[in-house]
């Protein structure tokens, strides 16, 4: 028996030092995040290297879907709607496949993103965007997989991949002058009601100017055809905090009953509640 707790004892410190135990990862992990004009791009992948290997044509076949790295999917994100080769990949989060070949590269956005490598059964319902680009040769060794996003300016980036001695280069353009225009137009044309809402209800809660707070939640159901019960609501307790008890009331009845027409019960209660505590005083 004693023999088999020391055996047992023995088993486990062992475990605890392997666990303890830390080794370089043969592809290790990388994370890209690069704004291109105004949209977001982020990429998330494994990075192998060559190691004296030949890649492409040999460790990297030709004519056959590769997943793009090593381990896990390598994915990647645009933030806004962008266009590669006249045709538009919606915005969000894609697995990057590639089908190397040795005159041209097909370079595939697959919806799919939770698989090991390529998937077990090949759906191309889920290939969101598929392009055939060129491969270059580069005059230098890359010896380590590495994506890139490159040539920036306003409208415009390139996908990078690069190993070995070839680099592949996707261009992809972002709506950057629609996204800056709608943010012009926005800005020019002034706050909107929920900006007014928002600025009055920080002030009451930090406990700010509470007659800019009042200014500013009067400016925001004024600008409403029909104020909704949260503005009255905002609006009660600053009249409240104000000293004004009887307007307060006065708001307060109105937010109950655009509450009581949303069916939104507990705003119908807390302003019960708050019309039955300022008429006691």
């Amino acid at each position: 028996m004693k023999r088999i707790i020391i055996t047992a004892a023995f088993f486990m410190a062992t475990l605890a030092i392997q666990a303890q135990v830390k080794t370089p990862q043969a592809s290790p992990k990388a994370e890209l995040e690069q704004v291109v004009g105004l949209t977001q791009v982020e990429l998330d992948y494994s990075r192998p290297s060559s190691k004296g290997r030949a890649v492409f044509g040999e460790l990297v076949p030709y004519g056959k879907v590769w997943r793009t790295g090593a381990n896990a999917n390598t994915t990647i994100s645009f933030g806004d709607d962008v266009v590669i080769d006249g045709k538009t990949l919606k915005k969000g989060k894609y697995a990057l496949y590639t089908l190397p070949k040795a005159d041209s590269w097909d370079v595939i956005f697959y919806t799919d993103t939770n698989n090991w490598g390529t998937p077990e059964k090949w759906d191309d319902s889920k290939v969101a965007l598929r392009t055939t680009v060129k491969p270059e040769t580069l005059g230098r060794k890359v010896e380590t997989f590495t994506i890139a996003v490159n040539n920036i300016d306003n409208d415009n980036g390139s996908l990078e991949i690069s190993w070995e001695k070839t680099l592949v280069a996707v261009k992809f353009t972002v709506p950057t002058q629609k996204i800056a225009m709608k943010s012009i137009e926005g800005a020019l044309a002034g706050p909107t009601g929920n900006d007014y809402f928002s600025s009055a209800q920080y002030y009451y809660q930090s406990g700010g100017d509470m007659n800019k707070a009042l200014e500013w939640v009067n400016k925001a159901v004024a600008m409403e055809k029909e104020a909704p019960f949260w503005y009255l609501r905002l609006k009660s307790l600053i009249q409240a905090k104000l000293g004004d008890k009887k307007g307060a009331i006065e708001t307060a009845k109105l937010s109950q009953a655009s509450a009581e027409k949303a069916n939104n019960a507990d705003y119908v209660k807390m302003n019960k509640d708050s019309i039955l505590e300022w008429s006691k005083k």
